[in-house]
């Protein structure tokens, strides 16, 4: 290969914004940097191959190999680093571990980009902070989803056409486990898909013997300390699932429905005397207990300490209250009092003394309380009611209103509350230590503004009610004696066996015993995860002793109360300590145009499929882009961009490859590895090029670090790229040509070569964490790799750098793009090399003469022709004047550019065309009719371009104006 065809092969490097192809030039020695060789000669750069040395394990492909990285080699990658035990804690007792204990995902799920987040970002820290020679432990596990797994299976089931009652509870169970045998290592194998480095020897799932274990220690631990209670209270019922679920668990949403009127008659009045009553759920009515109008309500007042009928209960009485919770502009101003199926009713019931009655039984049909609508669905019951009121003419009117509709988050069924015997936890005593602990600085939460949201909920916290009605969980470690009151007599024990000997001790041989058939909340162990996943309660267990508390939480704002601030709880009482240091909120991931992914929209995308078109480091660097607690609107066009920097990134790759001395060139290499970055006397004898990049490298590991180290994941994402870019692929690499093609000077080919490799290395280094895949193809790819990138030591901090030289090679750079900007303005030819005369301070040219070479490289200059001087050049009248910056200025003769009388005529043309276009935007302006008929931004729209239009014409005036008096100069 030729050295032009070496040149032209490396012309995709230049930026999107350039469009020059760049030919090496032979130009003269360089005496300001010189290194002794040995018996090394650099007079040549030929094509470099090191592609056996990378491949002959079969794991890694060299970028001379391919043309762009292969995506399918990343699970290839992947399996080696798991074979090396590169994911496991190296653990040093005098070194502080890092550790993050993953959310566990439900062992129902598949992957979704709410996965892809929390996956990347805690890959991310992990990575990062295992570089920085922590032990790095990421404990990955699952969680047994009981209500979305006992769904499933129950669907499964049902296309067997067996019911789960019909199969008993034994039974059920396990087919529930052979369904998580069978399929519950899906969503381990997709997370692995993207890369997570997690200690997988330490998985761990929630119903595993330790942890069920220590989710039973934490029950009894609680009861033994009274903050564990049964009781029948208000709770968020499913008819379907037929079990309780939290306040959490349920969502909101505006939904149309319909606001009935109906008449309640007063007992002992005249058929006039009556209340109308507004109600969204009159099926309820036969559960009402009293009438309520507010005090200062005059429409009413007369009514106050009578009896109201309520309707189709066959003339049961409830009493007319009056109470100041009553809004009077609702409705009519009439309120019924349902306590048995309202949350607001039964906290006023309470208050007021009034009974509770439930109308409604636990699959959601009406109860013997109802009547003649006992075993109607409370649907049907609903039509059945109305039509019935309204033959009794007690139906007043109905009217569409729009309504705030409680639905389970599993499946979307309506919530219907009722009272019902649940066991609870005491919150109140639990939370004040939770919000200590921020208060004092033990826990961090970032973004800080969830801090607030925290405290708000802790402080106004109400008790957990923790039992489900389910099959699949943590069976609620209670039993009962047979022929004893439930509610009076019960043991609490660890065991079936312990149950019956504490029953035997205290009843007699012959006592019988049943468990309490609930199962406890999934958050319930899931808030026991930081540490009954490291042998809690045993605490001297060696991880335990090792890695809790740990280090970080990461996970979604939208658990904050589901989860995290529950664990912070739990670890407090059960460990005496918080259970990490650190809480790092992530956004949600939504569409394009910032809505809610949902197979509704038909707009969610899929993190396998996207893997698949763009590759995972695309993904994760699409992924990571955003800030800490912030919405992430997701596109294609996004994850087509970074694809594209993952393909520059190859390329950079392959280009320094092919630049190296072979791997056989001992002293070539020797003397690469005796170049030492890391002093100042070093970095001030490299040419400008190259102290340049070396010491913005310098600045940038600082602020990637210290970026890290804030949990700045975004600002590390930009600040790398526009590294790499802007600076690296845009900038040096092209300036480096002009030494490498050099056929003079060995030492300065060797610096450039040198240069190249240290910089490029140390940009995978930083961009490692983000993108782990192509990073660590491309550092295997590199000679001389004494261990995996994965493991490799993070770069220095604080290494020298030059402001002052940063700044010349800054004035260089404005330099050529005055250069670049002036010849696409006189549409220049991309090949042809012009005339330039470059003027400034003696100093100045002394810095930018000295880098002739590369200005005549970067800017198609011919490098005969380039004139430096400290005053403008006879010609500069007929020249294109450029300012680069203060001190140094630019003149190009314009006749060595362009044919100026055909530049003349064309501009003409051009102008007139201007100017027909500009006198039609002025005509519509000045129509009357147009500016009163067309929209307001229509109308700006055209004034925009009228505007626009208007300094394009000045300017094409002011060019031509310049190149007429050239000719009448020259």
């Amino acid at each position: 290969m030729s050295l032009h065809q070496i040149a032209v092969s490396h012309s995709f490097l230049l930026s999107s914004r350039s469009a020059y192809t760049l030919n090496p030039l032979l130009f003269s020695k360089r005496n300001r940097f010189r290194i002794s060789l040995s018996h090394s000669r650099f007079t040549s750069i030929k094509h470099r191959s090191f592609a056996v040395a990378v491949s002959d394990n079969g794991i890694f492909t060299s970028p001379e190999l391919a043309k762009s990285f292969d995506f399918t080699s990343e699970e290839r990658i992947y399996n080696w680093w798991l074979s090396q035990g590169y994911f496991r804690p190296k653990f040093d007792w005098e070194s502080d571990p890092f550790v993050i204990s993953m959310p566990p995902p439900n062992v129902t799920g598949s992957l979704h980009m709410g996965h892809a987040m929390f996956v990347t970002l805690e890959d991310i820290m992990v990575r990062y902070h295992r570089m920085r020679g922590r032990p790095t432990l990421w404990l990955p596990g699952t969680d047994h989803a009981g209500i979305a797994t006992q769904l499933v299976v129950e669907r499964m089931l049902a296309s067997e056409g067996i019911k789960r009652v019909e199969l008993g509870r034994d039974e059920f169970e396990k087919r529930v486990w052979e369904w998580k045998e069978k399929y519950g290592g899906t969503i381990t194998n997709q997370i692995k898909r993207l890369g997570a480095s997690c200690d997988w020897t330490r998985e761990c799932f929630t119903l595993d013997e330790q942890l069920s274990r220590a989710v039973i220690e934490a029950f009894i631990r609680l009861h033994e300390k009274g903050l564990i209670y049964q009781g029948s209270y208000m709770v968020n019922w499913s008819p379907k699932l037929q079990t309780a679920v939290s306040d959490l668990e349920v969502e909101y949403s505006e939904e149309p429905g319909t606001l009935y009127y109906i008449k309640y008659r007063v007992a002992g009045g005249s058929r006039s005397d009556f209340l109308t009553i507004a109600t969204t759920r009159p099926e309820t009515l036969f559960g009402d207990v009293a009438i309520a109008v507010h005090p200062q309500d005059d429409r009413y007042s007369k009514y106050v300490g009578k009896m109201a009928i309520v309707p189709m209960t066959y003339g049961r009485h409830v009493p007319i209250i009056s109470d100041k919770y009553v809004d009077k502009d609702f409705g009519t101003g009439v309120l019924k009092i349902s306590p048995g199926h309202d949350h607001n009713d039964y906290v006023l019931a309470r208050k007021l003394g009034l009974p509770i009655l439930n109308v409604m039984n636990k699959d959601g049909t009406l109860n013997e309380v109802a009547g003649l609508y006992c075993g109607l669905d409370r649907f049907e019951a609903r039509k059945k009611l109305w039509s019935d009121l309204e033959e009794t003419d007690l139906a007043v009117k109905k009217e569409p209103h729009s309504l705030r509709v409680p639905r389970s988050q599993r499946g979307g069924e309506l919530i219907e509350p009722l009272v019902s015997k649940q066991w609870f936890v005491t919150m109140q005593p639990l939370a004040e230590k939770a919000l200590l602990a921020v208060e004092k600085g033990e826990l961090t939460i970032i973004p800080e503004r969830y801090g607030k949201i925290y405290n708000h909920w802790l402080t106004n916290i109400k008790d957990w009610c923790i039992s489900r009605q389910l099959w699949w969980g943590h069976r609620i470690p209670v039993w009962y004696i047979v022929g004893k009151d439930c509610e009076e007599e019960y043991i609490v024990a660890r065991s079936a066996e312990e149950a019956l000997r504490k029953a035997r001790d205290k009843y007699g041989k012959d006592v019988e015993v049943y468990q309490d058939p609930d199962v406890l909340d999934t958050w319930f162990s899931s808030a026991l995860w930081p540490f009954s996943t490291l042998g809690w309660p045993d605490e001297l267990a060696e991880d335990f002793k090792r890695f809790y508390p740990t280090t970080m939480l990461e996970t979604g704002h939208d658990i904050l109360f589901f989860w995290v601030a529950r664990m912070v709880m739990m670890g407090i009482e059960f460990t005496g300590t918080v259970p990490f240091s650190y809480v790092y909120l992530h956004g949600l991931i939504r569409d394009s145009q910032g809505r809610k992914m949902s197979k509704t929209l038909g707009n969610v995308i899929d993190p396998l499929d996207t893997i698949k078109e763009y590759g995972t480091d695309a993904l994760r660097f699409t992924l990571a882009l955003g800030t800490a607690g912030q919405d992430l609107n997701l596109s294609t066009e996004r994850l087509t961009a970074n694809k594209a920097f993952t393909n520059k990134l190859w390329n950079a790759g392959k280009f320094v490859l092919q630049v190296l001395p072979n791997r056989d060139n001992v002293s070539g290499w020797q003397n690469i590895e005796a170049c030492k970055f890391n002093t100042e006397g070093y970095l001030l004898r490299l040419p400008l090029p190259e102290c340049w990049v070396v010491s913005k490298l310098h600045m940038l590991i600082d602020a990637v670090t210290e970026s890290y180290n804030k949990f700045f994941f975004g600002d590390v994402g930009r600040e790398i790229y526009d590294f790499f870019w802007g600076d690296f692929a845009d900038w040096y690499i092209e300036a480096s040509k002009a030494r490498l093609y050099h056929s003079g000077d060995d030492s300065v080919a060797l610096v450039a070569q040198t240069v190249l490799l240290y910089v490029f290395e140390n940009i995978l280094k930083l961009l490692h964490p983000f993108m782990p895949f192509v990073t660590e193809e491309l550092w295997q790819a590199l000679p001389n790799r004494r261990e995996a990138l994965i493991i490799s030591s993070w770069p220095q901090t604080s290494l020298p750098r030059s402001t002052d030289l940063v700044k010349r090679f800054e004035n260089l750079q404005a330099l050529t793009r005055a250069i670049r900007n002036a010849r696409a303005e006189y549409s220049v030819e991309p090949a042809k090399r012009i005339t330039a005369s470059i003027v400034g301070s003696e100093e100045v040219i002394q810095y930018i003469s000295e880098e002739k070479e590369v200005l005549a490289l970067l800017s198609k200059l011919d490098l005969d022709n380039i004139h430096f001087a400290d005053s403008p050049p006879e010609d500069a009248k007929q020249s294109v004047h450029l300012i680069a910056s203060e001190g140094l200025e630019a003149y190009l003769p314009l006749a060595d550019m362009v044919d100026i009388s055909a530049e003349v005529l064309r501009l003409t043309k051009r102008l007139s065309k201007m100017q027909t276009e500009y006198e039609g935007l002025k005509a519509r302006l000045n129509s009357p009719k147009f500016i009163e008929k067309a929209p307001n931004d229509v109308v700006r729209g055209v004034q925009e371009k009228a505007a626009e239009a208007e300094e394009k014409i000045n300017l094409t005036k002011n060019r031509l104006a310049f190149l007429k008096s050239t000719v009448m100069l020259s």
